[in-house]
């Protein structure tokens, strides 16, 4: 009975931990990747100083919130024919 169970425990065991070389290679990808990003050439991002009074800045310009407003209130229904004339295409001549 306990040879059964150290059986069944070593084989979950071998399972849910990945091979040494796996984790090896993993850990040579992700350095090598940090390697070359900061040996990039790409100038870092930089923003103008918020205490410069020099400093570029966009226009500000007023936007009503309700300009664009139309109203939605229910309407009584028209005649079936006279909206799908509104919707058909062109007739071809």
């Amino acid at each position: 009975m306990l040879a059964h169970s150290a059986m069944r425990s070593a084989g979950l065991h071998r399972r849910t931990w990945p091979p040494i070389r796996r984790r090896l290679g993993t850990f040579a990808v992700l350095a090598a990747v940090g390697v070359l990003g900061a040996c990039s050439s790409a100038p870092p991002l930089t923003r103008p100083d918020p205490s410069d009074p020099g400093a570029p800045v966009r226009p500000v310009a007023y936007r009503s919130t309700i300009g664009p407003y139309t109203s939605r209130r229910p309407v009584e229904p028209k005649p079936w024919l006279e909206q799908n004339r509104d919707v058909a295409p062109p007739e071809k001549p």
